[in-house]
């Protein structure tokens, strides 16, 4: 278990039954591999909600909501059709340089993967995109990383909502509906 996830588990600690995912089918649907650290939280918790906010997104998901490939097919697509009328932020403008979702919130925010040319998947960061807007927040973390440090109190972003995280953290894995 690395050390970001071993931290989330004493914050929230992961449901009994972990989950088995079919990492070699969602990898060759989104033609790269997922980061480590991700596919070690997956297993831990599963397709998520993370205080009533945030949706941990997960392949083949039971909630068809929050399957991550469906989110990855969608929101290329719609940040296809936005760079035609909006500016790309400036971590994107470089050639080769895109996003995948990892995470939602009740509001629209989407985390995604910033992934560059010629970078692995364990030196994928975060970027966080508001809901209806123009902002952009990136942080040099992993995932798991940026879970903890937001679930801690130790990061606080300025996209996500200001009651994120609750003072008595809530978790449930997503169940199909």
């Amino acid at each position: 278990m690395n050390p970001a996830l071993a931290r989330l588990a004493q914050l929230i600690p992961p449901p009994a039954h972990p989950r088995d995912t079919d990492w070699s089918s969602a990898e060759q649907t989104l033609g790269l591999e997922l980061p480590q650290d991700y596919k070690e939280l997956i297993h831990a918790y599963g397709g998520s909600n993370w205080d009533d906010y945030l949706y941990l997104l997960e392949p083949d998901c039971p909630n068809d909501n929050y399957d991550l490939i469906e989110w990855e097919d969608q929101q290329a697509e719609a940040l296809e059709g936005l760079w035609e009328f909006e500016k790309k932020p400036p971590r994107l403008e470089e050639e080769g340089s895109r996003v995948i979702p990892w995470a939602t919130t009740d509001n629209g925010e989407c985390l995604y993967w910033l992934i560059k040319p010629g970078q692995g998947p364990a030196d994928w960061t975060v970027l966080v995109n508001e809901a209806r807007g123009e902002r952009w927040e990136h942080h040099p973390l992993t995932c798991t990383q940026f879970l903890v440090k937001v679930l801690s109190g130790v990061l606080t972003s300025g996209v996500l909502s200001s009651r994120f995280p609750l003072a008595t953290h809530a978790f449930r894995q997503l169940r199909a509906v």
